[in-house]
């Protein structure tokens, strides 16, 4: 099976960090975020494509010397002519996917294996965690076999009772989604969200609650994370 890791953003947030390091790159207790990311698909993914644009050299630079996914195994997928959305990441991905089903994840967050482990599993499924504060998060709006409805992005605070499930960036899905002429959002981009609850209107979508995520956003949540305790064994990589 394949696997997807979004890789390409330019990580504002992150500055002065950033700016001359992708976020990906960053070290988390010791190790790369992308290397936590490469080490927690290896028992699930054959095959692994990373979307690149923000310093790609330097994500190229660092797949030449890691060895979780040596050449052959992985793909550098530049997002061209420019960055237009995940939707528009997994877009570029589609030529190169040697699988029918595949595992997609954010390349700057840190994810339990165990639940990745789960997600790979289901025929198609999301990730999610429980949380309080609805307006952060996209809600993952299920039905009443505990199946995704859809996605709902930041709705105001009250819509649903809490805690929600929050879709946290890892999703198991299938070629079936590029059958969907995905729109441009009202924000001008194309959204992998979209091709989610367009796939949750056709096939049954699994809610995979996690056991562990964190994402690194700011550089107080970098540094939040190096004191994260028994990092590797949440992470399952040594």
């Amino acid at each position: 099976m394949d696997a997807i890791i979004l890789a390409g953003g330019k990580g504002t947030r992150m500055r002065p960090l950033t700016e001359r390091t992708p976020k990906p790159l960053l070290a988390v207790q010791g190790r790369p975020i992308l290397g936590w990311a490469l080490a927690g698909l290896r028992p699930h993914a054959q095959h692994v494509l990373i979307v690149v644009n923000y310093l790609a050299e330097q994500i190229a630079a660092y797949m030449q010397q890691q060895a979780l996914y040596p050449a052959g195994s992985y793909t550098l997928v530049p997002q061209e002519p420019e960055p237009l959305g995940t939707g528009h990441a997994l877009q570029c991905c589609a030529p190169h996917l040697r699988s029918a089903e595949f595992l997609v994840q954010n390349g700057d967050d840190l994810f339990g294996t165990a639940a990745i482990a789960q997600l790979a599993q289901v025929p198609f499924g999301i990730l999610t965690i429980a949380r309080e504060d609805q307006s952060r998060w996209g809600v993952a709006v299920k039905d009443e076999a505990g199946r995704l409805v859809r996605l709902h992005e930041k709705p105001p605070e009250g819509t649903y009772p809490t805690p929600v499930q929050a879709s946290i960036g890892a999703y198991k899905l299938s070629q079936q989604i590029f059958d969907y002429e995905l729109p441009l959002s009202p924000r001008g981009e194309y959204e992998l969200t979209d091709y989610v609850s367009w796939l949750a209107e056709r096939e049954a979508v699994q809610l995979v609650e996690a056991d562990f995520w964190f994402p690194v956003g700011t550089p107080a949540e970098l540094a939040v994370a190096q004191e994260i305790p028994a990092l590797v064994a949440r992470m399952g990589a040594g």
